[in-house]
């Protein structure tokens, strides 16, 4: 469905203390904030590494709250056509939290959520010279390591995300009691992301921002509020994971090559 070549452009806090949350996540993952953002608003504040954006802190409006939105990571899936796509998901069993918009100078997005429920947003974004071009490698400090998706069936969500945005399977891992963890590549060589069967009490998707040392990030989190949930734990590739929560309780992880 989409022609864009990642399978995240573009990640999104929404925050109910967007001040509080852009101090905890500069000082844990290094970002520099910027006043201006995909959404073009006054009040939101994007997020650089080498100048470049990788993704920005919004807040939640009173309305938004109203129909039961809550804080959270969310992530951008690029495509070529926004209505189509939404069309698309829908009829893959999908559903649509917000009809397609423009946003002036970037392009036109939608909030939709999968057969699951994981909500994600979809930008088909007006290509300005250079401003949606390769990224530097993924565990560079700043960027998104690693994308992973708790699902409530593995296989049916894998199914669901290929055939809309042709992401295709890179590895499979037996996690014993938990099932089979599945790699993912957006057609690259390498694996982008992971797809497991969750619990269900954590369901949807889940980013991995890479950092400098695991160990070094661990102890940012807890000296800037947030809680250290797991790790430092390395993985099967040799990086070391930490999953955390901010100071408004949302989940993230940090991922680095050095403990």
């Amino acid at each position: 469905m989409t022609d864009m070549a990642r399978p995240f452009i573009w990640y999104e806090l929404m925050s109910g203390d967007p001040a509080a949350a852009q101090a905890f996540y500069t000082a844990v993952v290094g970002w520099t904030p910027r006043g201006a953002g995909p959404d073009g608003g006054a009040h939101y504040t994007a997020l650089e590494v080498g100048g470049r954006g990788v993704g920005g802190i919004a807040g939640i409006s009173p309305e938004a709250c109203e129909q039961g939105a809550r804080p959270g990571w969310l992530g951008y899936i690029g495509v070529g056509d926004a209505d189509a796509s939404v069309a698309a998901i829908e009829e893959a069993g999908g559903r649509t939290l917000r009809a397609p918009d423009d946003i002036p100078g970037i392009g036109r997005f939608a909030v939709v959520a999968d057969p699951d429920g994981a909500p994600f947003m979809l930008l088909q974004p007006i290509m300005p010279e250079g401003g949606w071009g390769p990224s530097p490698p993924r565990m560079t400090p700043g960027q998104i390591g690693w994308r992973e998706l708790h699902a409530g069936d593995g296989e049916a969500a894998f199914a669901f995300y290929s055939k809309l945005f042709g992401w295709t399977e890179a590895g499979r891992m037996d996690m014993g009691p938990m099932g089979i963890y599945r790699l993912w590549s957006s057609g690259e060589d390498e694996a982008v992301g992971g797809m497991m069967t969750g619990h269900a009490d954590h369901r949807g998707w889940l980013f991995y921002f890479a950092v400098d040392s695991a160990d070094a990030a661990a102890a940012r989190i807890t000296e800037a509020g947030g809680k250290v949930l797991m790790g430092p734990m390395e993985v099967p590739d040799g990086s070391w994971v930490v999953q955390a929560t901010d100071p408004e309780g949302v989940v993230f992880s940090v991922v680095s090559k050095e403990r």
